[in-house]
């Protein structure tokens, strides 16, 4: 049903519009899901169950969040926000990118080249239009393995923060070496070689570490397990980047 709703939403109503009254017309569908078995960790809805995708991953009805950004929203929660912060994130889901605008106490912004995501800017994570030691914190959740020279937008990551901040990344993982292969271009060989039509490589862990230490971070690696109340996705991993 609900990706029925969806389909038909993008079919009548233009993407500026959608995004303008997604919170409404979610605020009136999550009722139908109100419970206390579950809670997104964005939005404190308590839930009867989460919505579930047909790749497997649960979604709020609520705000929208998939498991990863539940997870990522409590590290950012718990761990890394802190005032006076200067926050730069890529192409941030918009449950996300929602939550932290509500935060008074930082200086946040968004950026997104493909206008599917709410963003203040259009940087080239290759060339960040941004200067040198600027920014505390950034998030880069699933953007590396769609972009072609992904050394340089570790280069870039790098000397966009200051000393000391932080960046958190997230890509799809296998077992193995990184496996990319600029030959491949046509989107439905991509999606079979690498899973989604509009990526170039998928890392492995190792392979990501050795790159992103590179670039001069220092990396840890996060390994996570499953929670249901919170619909989080077993044997996640997040890396934590420090510019040294």
């Amino acid at each position: 049903m609900y990706q029925l709703l969806k389909s038909l939403a993008y079919k009548i109503v233009s993407k500026r519009q959608l995004f303008r009254y997604e919170v409404a017309f979610r605020n009136i569908y999550s009722v139908f899901y109100s419970g206390s078995k579950h809670e997104c960790t964005i939005c404190k809805r308590k839930l009867r169950t989460f919505l579930t995708l047909p790749n497997n991953d649960r979604l709020c009805p609520k705000c929208g969040s998939l498991s990863r950004d539940r997870r990522l929203w409590q590290l950012l929660d718990t761990e890394f926000l802190a005032p006076g912060q200067k926050v730069l994130d890529f192409s941030p889901s918009r449950p996300l990118s929602r939550q932290m605008r509500k935060q008074a106490t930082i200086d946040y912004m968004a950026s997104d080249l493909s206008g599917n995501f709410i963003a203040d800017h259009q940087f080239d994570i290759t060339k960040i239009g941004l200067n040198t030691a600027s920014v505390d914190l950034i998030i880069c959740y699933h953007i590396l393995e769609h972009i072609d020279d992904d050394r340089k937008a570790m280069a870039e990551l790098y000397r966009t923060l200051r000393a000391g901040g932080k960046a958190i990344v997230q890509t799809p993982f296998k077992e193995g070496g990184i496996y990319e292969n600029s030959l491949i271009t046509d989107p439905k060989e991509r999606e079979v070689h690498f899973g989604q039509d509009d990526h170039v490589r998928i890392y492995s862990v190792n392979g990501l570490k050795g790159r992103l230490e590179g670039a001069g971070f220092l990396v840890d690696i996060r390994h996570f397990n499953g929670d249901d109340y919170n619909g989080f996705a077993n044997r996640e991993t997040v890396f934590v980047l420090t510019k040294t």
